[in-house]
């Protein structure tokens, strides 16, 4: 693994962030805590949630489990916080499962922020996130039919404005250390940074967006502004979802898996997803490398700033992830995928 800045900052965290999303529904409570010990054990230094996790599936119910499952983690090791960059996230508009479905407002903002440290157990949280924008995305199988014509740009611009004077508040009062993004575009992204820069307000740090070899939205426009601005990609889902392990090839469904529970993969389960990945699964094998470690070490040697966020339903897949941290794919490999995303361009 390598130390990669966090955004234009002097943190420097690992090019590869543990994931939690499934702690508190697939993982239990015993296993997650295995897993934070396995990954800085073996040097991870990000750690990743939101206040909604856990998923598969969201419910009101379970809103905020995750968050407490690593708060327990962090009580039960209070000498071990320091250890790691900790990122969390407010959720964004929603179908009634937190505030109840309410927008980003700095309102909300601050509202979050304390919910979220009380169940984490720490007064700080590093990279504080909004999960995703109010204006809505193109993320999440969106872009097929995105259509941003009824957005209203000056209300866009104040309601921005307005949290980032909340975040400012955040900072000066210790509760968070930087300001961050989720599933957000360039235009968004560059009108945060724009005002924050013009209002001496916290700059965005990073960005985390859906990114693999099934996925290669950020390959264009964002890409080239994380590396003109400094902003750290957080790479979401580079897995496709568990699509890229093959285990659901040929019509596999493995108990208690991710397709097992939601059925659809949140949209990614289509048969051009199943060639595609049949094509990177040939690839994996014509090298004499396993596809989870191919499908991750692709994503960190991208021409951009990354940190890729894998997450593991137990302790034993973190294991066998954790084994392909120091994978390098050579260059002959990374110009045959090229080729193949050519022939199987964002299969959903």
């Amino acid at each position: 693994m390598r130390q990669i800045p966090l955004g234009s900052t002097d943190i420097m965290i690992t090019d590869y962030c543990l994931g939690t999303m499934t702690w508190g529904n697939q993982t239990p409570e015993d296993d997650a805590h295995r897993q934070m010990d396995m990954a800085l054990d073996a040097g991870i230094t990000i750690v990743d949630t939101a206040e909604m996790y856990p998923v598969n599936p969201v419910s009101a119910e379970t809103v905020g489990l995750t968050e407490t499952i690593l708060g327990n983690w962090n009580a039960a090791n209070p000498g071990r916080r320091g250890d790691y960059v900790l990122a969390s996230k407010i959720t964004g508009t929603n179908a009634k499962f937190v505030r109840p479905g309410q927008d980003i407002t700095g309102e909300t903002f601050t509202e979050a922020l304390d919910a979220s440290l009380a169940r984490l157990r720490t007064d700080v949280i590093d990279v504080y996130q909004m999960h995703w924008p109010n204006r809505g995305s193109y993320h999440f199988r969106q872009a097929w039919t995105y259509d941003p014509s009824g957005q209203d740009r000056e209300a866009t611009l104040a309601n921005m404005r307005d949290v980032l004077e909340a975040a400012d508040r955040a900072v000066t009062a210790g509760k968070i250390r930087h300001l961050a993004l989720s599933n957000d575009s360039a235009w968004g992204t560059a009108q945060w940074m724009r005002l924050a820069e013009t209002h001496g307000l916290p700059r965005v740090q990073s960005i985390q967006n859906e990114y693999s070899l099934l996925c290669r939205h950020f390959d264009t426009d964002l890409a080239e502004l994380a590396v003109n601005e400094q902003v750290t990609l957080l790479a979401y889902s580079p897995l496709g979802a568990g699509l890229l392990t093959g285990k659901y090839q040929d019509g596999a469904l493995p108990e208690g898996s991710r397709m097992a529970l939601n059925g659809n993969l949140g949209g990614r389960k289509t048969d051009r997803a199943f060639a595609a990945v049949a094509a990177y699964l040939a690839l994996a094998e014509k090298h004499g490398l396993d596809p989870v470690h191919m499908a991750l070490a692709f994503t960190v040697q991208r021409p951009f700033p990354v940190s890729t966020i894998f997450g593991a339903t137990t302790s034993k897949q973190l294991a066998h992830t954790l084994q392909g941290l120091d994978v390098t794919l050579p260059e002959a490999l990374l110009e045959e995928i090229n080729t193949t995303h050519k022939a199987h361009p964002m299969p959903y």
